[in-house]
């Protein structure tokens, strides 16, 4: 029988054969010549065992004692040595948590509420010894803090502005209401501050987990690329956002069903970015889900309930709503019913019961023919509206920003017509007869009719010489006024009286600085008048207007604010662009024509005076002395009264004008300077000279603004705009400056 010769086995069996060495002869390999293998032994006893090779050691089951001091040593050099993360800096919790075990110990929030500088929205209550030892801790609230990255970046009336609308829509300022305006105007930092409410929202709450999993942002198209690219610019990455702003509509209707499906904690695009128009025609996917908010920019959109707009965005199911405007009160309070009844249903009542209630008394009130008892009760009514609004609406104005921007010198520029407007506007007049359309103060198509011709009239003859040619009404014979040979092929500065006051305006900024300048008009006529007279002087530009992709607009925005373009001006159409876009690489801007809409003129001329302007910045507001622009400028500073006594809450407006004065519209005024500089009843001029107010200002009744200033040639500190007075400027005056608030004499 063959057997192993491994060396383990012949161990073991070396104690067997002593015992069966009497009953069996032992047993010897065959001796052979082959080469023995490692670890056998041959006859004469040698060993062949590998030198590398250790020997087996005997298995005993006997442990091996230690002493006692050897043993209170070695469990002393374990202890002394406790287990260490071999992360740098690790602050984590050791061995507290296990895989599928709910983490022990008190809630926290999500970033620390005592930290310098953290702005805290909400601080459990402090609770006794005794109710702490009986709060169940899986229940306790914690600290809601904005994140650091966002508190650090937002200005002192950011803040608040933040704090306040946490506020609304977690329903604690109105119980059951969780809406709110945020009607700061333009260049406060409303996108940031809804940005920091919206990363607060989806983060974190006092129950510590997400307020909400979704948010919506509408706006207009010409902005959701810019909305999309400031949560990149503030949240650095830390969220994906879905900006919808082209496509098929079965493309879009999967996006936002893909948005609509999302549940969890973490969802992976909680914030849509969606135009009005894009929403309107896709109302129905969204609505077939919940969303936790939803934010309106530009929200004066939606001042009439009865459009489709309103109502696709009304039938949104969310309780959370913020309604961004900078002139929430545009035309009327009914308007601005619209808006507050979008945000917190109820608040008001019905939209009978707040006209009867609220409008009717206040603009009774308001009206420059009230009796003393109208006025009195326009004033308690007004009162009301105004305790009760404030609770969902923030105001604040851009007064604030000359802490941080440079000095802003805002001048209304009265300019007369040159002979042949004069002419034509007297001839049109005559025809037309626009006043016997009139009734009761009311407008009708006829009248909006003249009302366009005159305004074009007042801006150059050429936008009314086609009708010239085809002798419509109220232009027939008026061909025969036009200067022999004249051609619309070329821009004639010298028969306009604003336009040569525009040409002088560039000249004089082109020759004597490096200053960019904006020009806005609601006309795209006039657009095209600025092309041929750019052309002309052989000026670089760039135009935008509604023509233009939303695409191609964000990017010649930003190459013109670029310091190293060579484009002098851009113009810009107040319909298309007005709202939203930074110009901030002009300080000058001319706003060639009034609009009736006070909104869109403030919203245009807000473009340069922005967060990133460095110099100091000039906007000119052209008006053709006598003539229908006045008036449409005095129909603005009615509106904008009754916006600042509802939204500001300023108490001393001046009663501006009767609403029978609409009448004297199509007049003209050949004898003044300025029309309505004589209708403000202005204590301040003395022969059309300004004098000085005592420092109570006690004796200045300015009904256009805060801070007032009339200037002939001789008081005007602008050298652009005193280089173009003999031209055709008739009177100025800063209807809005920051010169004596900064103390600049």
């Amino acid at each position: 029988q063959r057997r192993s010769l491994a060396p383990s086995q012949l161990a073991k069996r070396k104690a067997g054969d002593e015992d069966e060495e009497e009953e069996e002869e032992d047993w010897h390999p065959p001796t052979s010549r082959k080469r023995q293998k490692a670890g056998s032994e041959t006859e004469s006893g040698e060993c062949y065992r590998s030198p590398f090779r250790r020997p087996l050691a005997q298995l005993t089951n006997r442990p091996h004692c230690l002493d006692s001091s050897q043993h209170e040593a070695f469990i002393r050099s374990i202890l002394s040595k406790p287990f260490k993360v071999p992360i740098p800096n690790y602050k984590g919790p050791l061995g507290l948590r296990s895989l599928g075990v709910k983490r022990a110990g008190v809630r926290s929030s999500l970033h620390d509420p005592f930290e310098d500088g953290a702005l805290v929205l909400y601080e459990p209550p402090v609770l006794s010894a005794h109710d702490q030892l009986k709060i169940d801790k899986d229940k306790a609230p914690v600290h809601v803090v904005v994140d650091p990255v966002l508190s650090r970046v937002l200005r002192p009336h950011q803040r608040e502005g933040v704090k306040f609308l946490w506020d609304c829509v977690t329903s604690r300022r109105i119980p059951g209401s969780h809406g709110c305006i945020m009607a700061d105007e333009m260049g406060l930092g409303k996108t940031l501050q809804c940005i920091t409410l919206m990363w607060t929202l989806l983060r974190q709450s006092p129950d510590c987990k997400p307020e909400i999993e979704k948010a919506v942002v509408v706006s207009p198209s010409s902005l959701v690329r810019n909305w999309y690219n400031e949560v990149e610019k503030w949240l650095g990455g830390r969220i994906q956002p879905l900006a919808i702003d082209g496509g098929s509509k079965e493309e879009i209707d999967r996006k936002l069903a893909g948005f609509m499906n999302q549940r969890g904690l973490r969802v992976p695009s909680p914030i849509l970015i969606i135009s009005y128009e894009t929403f309107r025609l896709h109302a129905e996917v969204l609505q077939k889900g919940s969303v936790g908010l939803v934010i309106c920019d530009e929200g004066h959109r939606l001042k009439n309930s009865e459009n489709q707009t309103y109502q696709a965005l009304n039938s949104l199911n969310t309780p959370r709503r913020v309604l961004i405007s900078g002139t929430p009160i545009q035309n009327d309070l009914l308007e601005y019913f619209s808006l507050v009844h979008f945000v917190n249903s109820g608040i008001l009542g019905t939209a009978q019961e707040f006209k009867r209630h609220f409008e009717m008394p206040i603009l009774k009130g308001r009206d420059a023919d009230a009796s003393e008892a109208e006025r009195h009760k326009g004033e308690e009514r007004l009162k009301e509206l105004i305790s009760i609004v404030n609770r969902c609406l923030i105001r604040r104005t851009s007064d604030i920003l000359s802490k941080y921007l440079p000095v802003k010198i805002e001048q209304v520029v009265c300019c007369r017509l040159t002979p042949l407007q004069t002419e034509l506007y007297k001839n049109f007049l005559k025809q037309a007869k626009p006043v016997e359309e009139l009734k009761e103060g009311k407008i009708n198509v006829s009248s909006l009719s003249s009302i366009t011709s005159l305004k074009k009239l007042c801006n150059h003859p050429a936008l009314i010489y086609d009708k010239c040619v085809e002798e419509e009404e109220g232009f027939m014979g008026a061909l025969d006024l036009f200067p022999a040979g004249y051609s619309t092929k070329s821009v004639e500065p010298q028969l306009s009286g604003k336009m040569l006051v525009l040409d002088y305006i560039l000249a004089v900024t082109k020759s004597t600085s490096n200053d960019k300048v904006v020009l806005v008009s609601n006309y795209t006529q006039t657009l095209d008048l600025f092309e041929k007279l750019c052309r002309n002087r052989r000026y670089l530009y760039v135009r935008l207007d509604g023509t233009m992709s939303i695409k191609k607009r964000a990017k010649i925005v930003e190459r013109f604010n670029s310091p190293s373009s060579p484009e002098f001006i851009f113009m810009l159409s107040s319909k298309a662009g007005g709202c939203g876009l930074n110009l901030i690489g002009a300080n000058r801007l001319v706003m060639f024509d009034p609009d009736w809409n006070p909104a869109n003129d403030e919203q245009a001329m807000a473009r340069v005076w922005r967060d990133g302007q460095k110099k100091m910045c000039y906007i000119y507001r052209l008006l053709s002395t006598g003539t229908i622009e006045e008036k449409i400028f005095q129909r603005q500073t009615h509106k904008k009264a009754l916006s600042s006594c509802v939204v500001d809450e300023e108490q001393d407006v001046e009663r501006h004008f009767s609403l029978g004065e609409l009448k004297e519209l199509f007049t003209l005024n050949e004898t003044t300077t300025s029309d309505t500089h004589d209708k403000i009843k202005c204590r301040r001029c003395v022969n059309g000279h300004q004098v000085r107010p005592p420092p109570d200002g006690s004796d200045c009744t300015s009904d256009l603004s805060q801070w007032h200033h009339c200037a002939d040639k001789r008081g005007l500190q602008d050298s652009v705009l005193k280089a173009a007075w003999d031209a055709a400027v008739t009177f100025t005056f800063h209807h809005h400056s920051h010169e004596e608030q900064r103390g600049i004499p």
